[in-house]
């Protein structure tokens, strides 16, 4: 009797749960979308780029707002649901025939665990799919529509590159000028009749741009009383997408399943290591060439102050090479990413901890102080998520810490309130 007891009121809570979860999911959901994809698709169709094309980009985007919608909703859920527990006396009833605050806690917590679940996966599995799948399709439709990101009749700057467009026909360019400009301070012109923009996938972000008829100045910065100039009847030029269009090249961690990230890690953990050694190797060299150095003056009866002072400018190199920290950014990035791919999903289970008690408190208009709660609770998570990925850059704060501060300052102070409540 007990067991069937719990059983009907665990789904009985679920279903609220449930019910105010899918309200939460799909407030969340519509957020992310318009603020990720609307946007994106606006700017595409308006470039007259196939629906059907731009249907797919937002469906490979999906992953990502699914996987962030889950655990706010499960934060603004819960706190609905327990609010609406709670004005309605229901919570009191069932404390009043004996059924603890844990075991009412229950159907909440597994929820939340499941939560997790999706939006893990989600991060894990379908987002790295999907970015792939993305970044085929955007090539696609850059090198078989190049207006685009190349309008016809305009200028456009990519870098040190400027492109000037005539008319554009289909995937074909007519009257291509480009200038491009190297870090040297050289630069060269190149002019085309035609051009052609071609996808050969033989390097991931890059696409050539196939020119006709071309002419080619260059103009050397040591030499600026001088050129060179030839003709083509056909050139390659190779341009990154990072640079062409809003685009990321390749794949990064943030679009890499946990186990490939932590494998680039565990790489780059090794090449640091090389580099430490091989950095210890040189500061002994260098320490024993300074002492030898040392010793050779004293035995030439050179004073032991004189003789030191004669090596200060090779003790202060070697000291700025004891003093010099090695250091990978891109590891630190790695790191950081690997520890939000599980901090973030874990955020829905963490939710549930502070939501319930919280929501339990409400006493009238349940749902609409918890909803009104859990928009200010995202809103301080989301802040305190950022913050710590910027500090786990830039002030050298542990990639644990950074990402996971913020649930960890959820459960301290949901954990507390659970208790508290368990033995009022």
């Amino acid at each position: 009797m007990r067991g069937r007891r719990y059983g009907t009121l665990w789904r009985y809570e679920s279903r609220e749960f449930l019910a105010s979860f899918s309200v939460a999911f799909l407030f969340f959901f519509v957020i992310f979308f318009i603020n990720q994809l609307l946007l994106m698709a606006e700017e595409i169709l308006s470039k007259n780029a196939p629906v059907g094309d731009v249907v797919k980009l937002v469906v490979f985007s999906m992953p990502a707002i699914i996987a962030m919608s889950f655990p706010f909703g499960s934060l603004v859920g819960a706190l609905m649901a327990a609010g609406r527990l709670s004005s309605d006396n229901e919570l009191l009833v069932m404390r009043a025939s004996g059924v603890s605050r844990g075991a009412a806690f229950v159907p909440f917590a597994v929820l939340g665990l499941a939560f997790s679940l999706v939006s893990f996966t989600m991060n894990d599995y379908f987002l790295p799919l999907g970015t792939i799948n993305y970044g085929k399709l955007y090539r696609k439709l850059i090198t078989s529509a190049p207006e685009l990101q190349l309008r016809p009749y305009s200028v456009k700057r990519y870098g040190d590159t400027t492109i000037v467009t005539g008319a554009v026909e289909g995937s074909v360019l007519r009257d291509v000028l480009i200038i491009d400009e190297a870090n040297d301070g050289s630069s060269r012109v190149i002019s085309a009749g035609r051009a052609e923009l071609l996808d050969r996938d033989r390097e991931a972000g890059v696409i050539s741009l196939v020119l006709d008829d071309v002419f080619l100045q260059e103009t050397d910065a040591a030499r600026p009383d001088r050129f060179e100039y030839s003709r083509a009847a056909r050139m390659e030029y190779n341009i990154l997408l990072a640079g062409f269009a809003d685009f990321t090249p390749g794949v990064g961690p943030k679009e890499m399943s946990s186990a490939d990230v932590l494998a680039v890690i565990r790489a780059k953990e090794a090449a640091l290591d090389e580099r430490r050694l091989a950095r210890a190797v040189e500061y002994e060299a260098k320490r024993a060439e300074l002492l030898s150095a040392y010793l050779e003056r004293v035995k030439m009866g050179i004073p032991a102050q004189n003789a030191a002072a004669t090596l200060r400018a090779q003790a202060a190199s070697l000291a700025a090479l004891a003093a010099r920290t090695l250091r990978d950014r891109s590891l630190e990035i790695y790191r950081l990413e690997y520890y939000k791919k599980f901090s973030i999903p874990a955020g829905a289970l963490c939710f549930v901890f502070l939501a319930f008690p919280l929501g339990a408190l409400a006493r009238r208009s349940g749902k609409a102080v918890g909803f009104g709660i859990g928009l200010l609770v995202a809103v301080v998570y989301w802040g305190m998520l950022i913050g710590g990925q910027t500090l786990g850059l830039r002030a050298e704060l542990p990639p644990f810490a950074a990402m996971w501060a913020p649930n960890l300052m959820v459960l301290a102070a949901g954990l507390p309130l659970l208790l508290a409540r368990r033995a009022a």
